[in-house]
């Protein structure tokens, strides 16, 4: 088997729909929604970017695609079966590592089938080859401590790739890297994405990283969260990330997305968060730098 057919075995990438979806905080009178009335569909085989003000509920959604929490109200279906427990075939890389401490990085990518009492000689065999495909080939007995931040996370895609999910759900995967290190794992990401093509849901605040990515941008209002509005990211693949971001088109829909965030952002700063605040003051700024330019903002 070719190390591309290890990244490539779900015979057909599947659809998830969020139909209508609230989650409440909290219990009796002080329950209050996080998510309300949330609606979205992640097509078959597309990277969808999902990006809005901090704070705002993403992660919540994607404990909620993951089957780590249930919703008050609402549904959500993987290829029209409804989601009520986590499995397999939606697999969560969450923002912080989750790789086991005391096994090594070998071990760490048969975790899940070992759970699953399902290890034997091909299975052993496509952890060898992601380790070569991921670039880890050389610190297989290397334990977490021992790697960088970014060859943990790319351990971690690993060990979601050798259990076959038919639904990618990255929770801000490179937040906490450096920038670097960062631009790297997104071109990575992407060139891992054009091989296997599994529907991704990647959650996201840098709006560039999200058009790079993405095929499909899922912007998110303040809390309670739900789809304010949804922008295509209609740019070839393959990308380049240089040549993607200094695009005119990139550029036409970093300003509608931005424009959106902006509104927002206000809500959260009039509520009093700093971050929003942080925003709203980057965004005026580069707004003012463009009038000056004579160009359109970006």
């Amino acid at each position: 088997m070719a190390a591309n057919d290890a990244l490539s075995r779900v015979a057909e990438p599947s659809t998830l729909e969020v139909r209508d979806v609230t989650k409440l905080f909290g219990e009796g009178p002080l329950a209050r929604p996080v998510v309300q009335g949330c609606s979205f569909t992640l097509e078959s085989g597309k990277l969808n970017a999902m990006i809005g003000p901090s704070g705002c509920g993403k992660s919540t959604i994607a404990f909620l695609v993951a089957g780590f929490e249930r919703p008050a109200q609402g549904q959500i279906l993987l290829d029209g079966q409804a989601v009520t427990a986590p499995s397999r075939d939606r697999l969560l890389l969450f923002q912080e590592t989750a790789l086991l401490p005391w096994l090594t990085t070998y071990n760490n990518v048969l975790f899940g089938p070992k759970v699953r009492g399902r290890v034997d000689r091909e299975t052993k065999q496509r952890a060898e080859q992601l380790l070569v495909r991921v670039g880890l080939s050389e610190f297989r007995d290397r334990y977490p401590a021992q790697l960088s931040g970014g060859m943990q996370r790319r351990a971690e895609l690993a060990g979601a790739l050798i259990n076959d999910p038919k639904i990618m759900i990255l929770d801000e995967p490179f937040r906490g890297l450096d920038a670097m290190s960062r631009g790297l794992m997104q071109e990575y990401y992407s060139h891992l994405f054009e091989e296997g093509r599994r529907t991704t849901l990647f959650i996201t605040t840098d709006i560039d990283e999200a058009i790079f990515l993405a095929d499909r941008l899922l912007i998110m209002a303040n809390l309670p969260t739900r789809v304010r509005e949804v922008i295509e990211v209609d740019l070839p693949r393959p990308r380049d990330k240089h040549e993607v971001l200094a695009s005119e088109r990139a550029s036409k829909i970093k300003a509608q997305a931005l424009d959106v965030l902006h509104e927002e952002a206000l809500k959260s700063f009039a509520g009093g968060d700093s971050a929003a605040a942080d925003f709203v003051e980057a965004y005026s700024r580069r707004q003012e730098e463009s009038a000056d330019d004579g160009a359109p903002a970006r």
